[in-house]
C-alpha cells in the first residue's frame, strides 16, 4: 500500500515540483522572456482542454464538438463576475467552471442518448447556439467583446490548474469509474447488461469534461484581458480535437504532448510569419500520416508493449 502511494502521488508530485522549479529558475536567469512565458500559459489552458476532452471523447467514446461553448461559458461568467462584482479569482474561475459544468449536465442529459455523427453535430450546434447568445446579449457587450478583465492567469496559477486537471482526470481513468467508463466506449450494450449505469456514468465524465474546459476558459480570459464569441467558434473545438486524437484517443500523456506540441510549433515558426500556418498544416497533416502509416503503428506498438512489461514488473515488485 506504502509503494503504491508513493508511486501514484509522492513521485508524480515531485515530478511537478521539479519542472516547476525548472522554469521558475529559467524564469529568474533571464534564458525565457515575457514572449516565452505567454507561450507556456497558453500551453497550460491547452493541455487542460485537450486532457479534459480526452476524457469525454477518448476514453469514453464520444464524438463531440462543443468543448470550446464550456470553455465560453467558464471565460464569460468569470470575466463578468471579475469585472462587475470584483470578486477573488479563485471564486470566478471556481463559479465559471461550475457554470460550464451544469450547462455541461443540461446539454449532456438528452444529448448523450445519441451516438456518433448524430452526437457530434447537436454538440457542434450547441457550440454555435453558445457563441450566438453572448453574441447577442448586453452584457457581454456582443461583437466587441469584454474589455479590461483582470489579468491575474499568472503561470503558477495555469501550471496549478493543469497538474490538479491531469491529475484528476488520471485519478478517475485509473479507478473503478473509469474502468466503466471505458467498458462503454468498447461495448454500451453488454455493459448495461453486466450492470454498469452507462447513462450515468456518461453524464459524468461529460460534465466533468464541460467543468475543466470552463476553468480553462476562465484562465483564458484573465490572461489574454479580452474575449470575443468569435474566439470560441466550431474552430476552436475543432482545435482541441485535433491535439486529443494526433496525442491518440484514450492517450492521456499522448493529449499532453499533443497539446503542447501544437501551441509551440506555431510560436517557433513565428519567424517565418510569411509561411507559418503552411509549415504547421503540413506539420499537421505529416504527422496524422505518421500516427495511422505502418511504421506508426508498429512504433505504437511497440512502445505500448513495452510499458505494459514495465507496469507488469512494478506490480510484481508491490
Amino acid at each position: 500500500m506504502k509503494k503504491k502511494i508513493i508511486r501514484q502521488i509522492v513521485l508524480p508530485l515531485g515530478f511537478a515540483v521539479l519542472v516547476y522549479a525548472i522554469f521558475m529558475g529559467l524564469f529568474a536567469a533571464g534564458a525565457l522572456n515575457s514572449f516565452w512565458r505567454g507561450v507556456l500559459i497558453t500551453c497550460g489552458i491547452n493541455v487542460i482542454l485537450a486532457v479534459s476532452l480526452n476524457l469525454a471523447t477518448g476514453y469514453l467514446g464520444q464524438l463531440t464538438l462543443g468543448h470550446a461553448g464550456f470553455m465560453s461559458v467558464g471565460a464569460y461568467v468569470s470575466a463578468l463576475l471579475s469585472l462587475y462584482m470584483g470578486w477573488n479569482f479563485a471564486t470566478v474561475l471556481l463559479i465559471g467552471a461550475l457554470c460550464a459544468a451544469v450547462v455541461g449536465l443540461i446539454v449532456g442529459i438528452p444529448t448523450l442518448r445519441l451516438k456518433g455523427d448524430y452526437l457530434c453535430i447537436i454538440t457542434l450546434a450547441f457550440n454555435e447556439i453558445i457563441r450566438v447568445i453572448f453574441l447577442n446579449l448586453s452584457i457581454t457587450n456582443g461583437a466587441k467583446g469584454l474589455i479590461g478583465i483582470p489579468r491575474k492567469s499568472e503561470f503558477w496559477v495555469v501550471y496549478l490548474c493543469m497538474v490538479i486537471t491531469i491529475y484528476v482526470v488520471y485519478s478517475i481513468v485509473h479507478s473503478r469509474h473509469g474502468r466503466a467508463i471505458v467498458s462503454i466506449r468498447e461495448d454500451d450494450t453488454a455493459s448495461e447488461l453486466s450492470g454498469i449505469n452507462i447513462t450515468y456514468y456518461k453524464i459524468l465524465a461529460f460534465v466533468i469534461s464541460a467543468f475543466f474546459a470552463g476553468l480553462a476558459g476562465g484562465l483564458y480570459a484573465h490572461y489574454i484581458s479580452i474575449i470575443v464569441p468569435k474566439t470560441f467558434d466550431y474552430n476552436k473545438s475543432v482545435e482541441i480535437l485535433v491535439m486529443v486524437v494526433l496525442g491518440g484517443m484514450g492517450n492521456l500523456p499522448g493529449s499532453i504532448i499533443a497539446a503542447l506540441a501544437l501551441t509551440l510549433i506555431p510560436s517557433l515558426l513565428i519567424t517565418f510569419s510569411q509561411y507559418r500556418m503552411l509549415i504547421y498544416a503540413i506539420v499537421l497533416i505529416l504527422a496524422m500520416l505518421l500516427k495511422h502509416s505502418d511504421a506508426g503503428q508498429a512504433f505504437k506498438a511497440k512502445l505500448t508493449e513495452k510499458f505494459a512489461v514495465k507496469r507488469k514488473k512494478k506490480e510484481a515488485r508491490s
